[in-house]
């Protein structure tokens, strides 16, 4: 978490109060290096991720003050910014920093997961949603043809953001195609395994293959064998270790593109490119299981239309 925090931070300081003012002090020199991320253009960076949460120093503390020290510069900043690139750079950052809380949560999640105890995040129950039934699926037909993806942002509005891989707005060439209602289920993908589908080379890419042989692949990340559950197995979540019979018609997550393939395969479907899941994404509207949710896993699909397609997964 002190990486994610001072991080974003850097990104302030690097991207907006070095370049704008020449009279601010840095915290610290060595945070460029020792926060950057892949910046390669920005000089080198910590070479191995999973190094970033053995860090015992910064002490939290000191990447606290950090964050204080650019906060107050930035402060100064918004009263009168002036700037139309540098609104844009704050704007950037602000995004970038949203992106991180989401990294966060999975980050708390792996490193809860990592301890014997298995703690929770949080003690509230998973909410009814979670554990009712799904509704049953429907396929829903889209007519291909060329069609507009991406985003076209307005450039003399530096709140009209999106990131730069979402440009330049193009055309693409669509056979017709049908999309699922929703997301595959726990009940459906435990059929999967069930069918030895991880045992199965046909299903794999090679790649996959090989993921499964090398890293012993069996099940999602987070399920865990439980002998006295009656699937036979426990999933881990932000609000701990819970009965997969509780949630077998929420959303499966925290499975790699290589088991998703395979299960599309196993199930003589596959997966949607990003062009037809663009082209389904944008007729609906931009509603589904946020943060404000307070759910912090996968509920259940409640249909009608194509459902799921934000925030479950």
């Amino acid at each position: 978490m002190k990486w994610h925090q001072a991080h974003t931070t850097r990104f302030f300081e690097t991207f907006v109060l070095r370049p704008f003012f020449p009279d601010y002090k840095p915290f610290r020199d060595d945070f460029r290096r020792l926060f950057n991320s892949y910046y390669n253009s920005l000089g080198d960076a910590i070479p191995d991720k999973a190094s970033r949460s053995c860090l015992s120093r910064p002490s939290l503390d000191e990447v606290l003050a950090f964050r204080r020290h650019v906060d107050d510069a930035i402060e100064t900043i918004l009263a009168d910014p002036g700037d139309e690139e540098l609104e844009r750079r704050i704007v950037l950052g602000l995004n970038h920093e949203q992106q991180h809380q989401e990294l966060m949560l999975t980050d708390i999640k792996h490193a809860l997961f990592s301890n014997p105890l298995r703690p929770a995040y949080c003690r509230t129950p998973l909410t009814r949603e979670q554990g009712s039934e799904s509704a049953e699926n429907t396929w829903h037909d889209f007519g291909g043809g060329l069609v507009e993806i991406g985003f076209s942002p307005d450039l003399t509005n530096t709140m009209d953001f999106c990131f730069d891989n979402e440009t330049p707005r193009h055309k693409a060439y669509l056979e017709s195609f049908r999309i699922s209602g929703r997301g595959a289920t726990c009940r459906e993908y435990l059929n999967f395994m069930a069918d030895d589908g991880y045992a199965r080379p046909e299903f794999w890419l090679s790649e996959g293959w090989d993921a499964v042989r090398r890293e012993g692949w069996r099940s999602p990340l987070y399920w865990e064998c439980d002998a006295t559950d009656e699937t036979g197995w426990r999933v881990f979540t932000l609000k701990g270790s819970q009965s997969l019979s509780s949630l077998l018609e929420t959303a499966v997550c925290h499975v790699s593109y290589f088991e998703a393939d395979a299960f599309a395969k196993w199930s003589g479907r596959r997966l949607p490119t990003e062009q037809e899941w663009e082209v389904a994404a944008i007729e609906n509207p931009i509603t589904g299981n946020f943060l404000d949710t307070g759910r912090l896993h996968t509920g259940a699909s409640k249909g009608p239309g194509v459902d799921q397609l934000f925030g479950d997964c």
